[in-house]
């Protein structure tokens, strides 16, 4: 079993922040492949589904971003899943807008719910999907970038998510650099 999260936050006003394109992953993700309606549990909202022959919980924590680690480790405690087998889907500032990456591991380079996951979870060896927001170019405008909802000229979201839903199979097969390059080529077609 594997278990998939999008990080964001809750507040209906918040859904097109950029810092919530993980809930939009994971929505795309759950309608593409017929997932069940969210529900709520493990202080979050639960879908649940088959990819590729696996089956996977799909989780967004409603605890806001900075407390994401208390849904992740209820929901993987309870259904006794591993680290190695959660990947959390997140914003990126540091790849330009539309990039995807999957990297398993490493530092939480300031994002707040990766960051508490690393501590709920007791250790950051888990996967990432790497969503690319861009930077806004300075730091003092990040705050207001990340917690910006998308533009309109922001065109490349919706390829985008629909390309991570389609290449989905990829990933929940463990192969991320197919998954990668399936995301990429498909985005360059849109």
């Amino acid at each position: 079993m594997l278990l998939w999260v999008g990080l964001g936050n809750p507040e209906p006003g918040q859904a097109r922040h950029r810092h919530n394109i993980g809930f939009m992953a994971l929505d795309a993700i759950a309608r593409r492949h017929g997932f069940t309606p969210w529900r709520q549990r493990y202080k979050g909202l639960l879908a649940e589904g088959n990819i590729a022959g696996q089956k996977l919980l799909l989780l967004k924590p409603q605890t806001y971003m900075n407390l994401s680690g208390d849904s992740v480790q209820a929901a993987a405690a309870f259904h006794k899943i591993p680290p190695a087998s959660v990947t959390a889907f997140h914003d990126e500032l540091d790849l330009a807008p539309g990039r995807i990456r999957v990297k398993k591991g490493g530092g939480a380079a300031g994002h707040n719910g990766l960051r508490d996951m690393d501590r709920k979870l007791g250790t950051p060896d888990y996967w990432r999907v790497r969503l690319g927001i861009g930077h806004p170019g300075m730091k003092e405008k990040v705050t207001g970038h990340v917690l910006g909802n998308f533009a309109k000229v922001d065109t490349w979201l919706e390829p985008m998510l629909d390309a991570v839903a389609e290449a989905a199979p990829l990933l929940a097969k463990g192969e991320p650099e197919a998954f990668m390059t399936r995301v990429a080529l498909l985005t360059q077609e849109s």
